[in-house]
């Protein structure tokens, strides 16, 4: 459901997303700009970042800050919340959105370089920025952030073992952080999207054909749209759902309800 012309619930409020320069973290930028919220926009190419910006600027326009930011690198994500702290003096809410998939390979042929890599993004990224926004919210008064999961952080998928267990991990790092935040008003909780079409999904499904059957295997009958986990996303951080922390929500079409093939 997109929101009310009228709805200016997140006026004067400021939103940090990773990875939000396509797909997911794009779509969730443009959900939080309708709501009339600042964005500051992360990721690892600057012109992305410039596309979304953009974009918002056709809804009629929300202060956008556009920063190129490596989430593996802790000297990058310093400089970058240090950067929205001086710009704005505050943060309410963040999307820790920045990832990458990993698939085709069975456990024991993963290298060890491929492991790494999705480990560090997929889920030291992840510990990092929260590393930095937390403090930012402590002195703002609180806050919420949502983390990037997936179904593959609920349940084992076969050939995505590094993905697997970096999603498992943000799930758990979502929980053991909501419990050390719980009282001093962050929420945190994860969000855990099954397939979603985005420009990367038919490339991690090896093509029109995985496409074709993983659409047909969803007990809803399609893909998900990147539009709907973004209003998810803002849900969760909205102050409505404020007794919602510490929770892994799966979006998935049913996917994770039953046994899978």
């Amino acid at each position: 459901m997109m929101p009310s012309p009228h709805d200016h619930s997140w006026n004067g409020k400021v939103v940090f997303i990773t990875g939000a320069g396509t797909g997911i973290g794009q779509a969730t930028a443009l959900a939080f700009a309708q709501r009339g919220a600042k964005l500051a926009l992360a990721g690892s190419s600057e012109a992305p970042l410039h596309d979304t910006a953009q974009r918002i600027a056709t809804l009629g326009g929300t202060e956008t800050l556009c920063l190129p930011c490596n989430v593996t690198n802790e000297d990058d994500l310093a400089r970058t919340l240090s950067l929205i702290e001086k710009e704005w003096g505050r943060l309410d809410a963040a999307f820790n959105n920045a990832g990458i998939g990993q698939g085709g390979t069975p456990a024991a042929s993963i290298s060890t370089e491929e492991w790494k890599r999705v480990v560090d993004i997929d889920l030291t990224g992840t510990f990092l920025s929260m590393k930095y926004e937390i403090p930012l919210m402590l002195k703002s008064g609180g806050g919420a952030i949502v983390n990037s999961a997936s179904t593959a952080g609920l349940v084992g998928f076969r050939t995505a073992a590094a993905y697997t267990a970096a999603k498992f991990g943000v799930v758990g790092l979502t929980k053991a952080a909501a419990m050390d935040y719980a009282r001093e008003a962050i929420r945190i909780n994860a969000i855990c999207p099954g397939p979603i079409e985005t420009p990367m999904i038919e490339k991690f499904l090896g093509g029109a054909e995985g496409l074709r059957r993983t659409k047909e295997a969803q007990p809803i009958g399609r893909l998900g749209q990147r539009e709907e986990i973004a209003e998810m996303v803002v849900s969760m951080c909205n102050p409505a759902t404020a007794y919602l922390t510490g929770s892994a929500i799966a979006i998935d079409g049913g996917q994770t309800s039953g046994v899978m093939g």
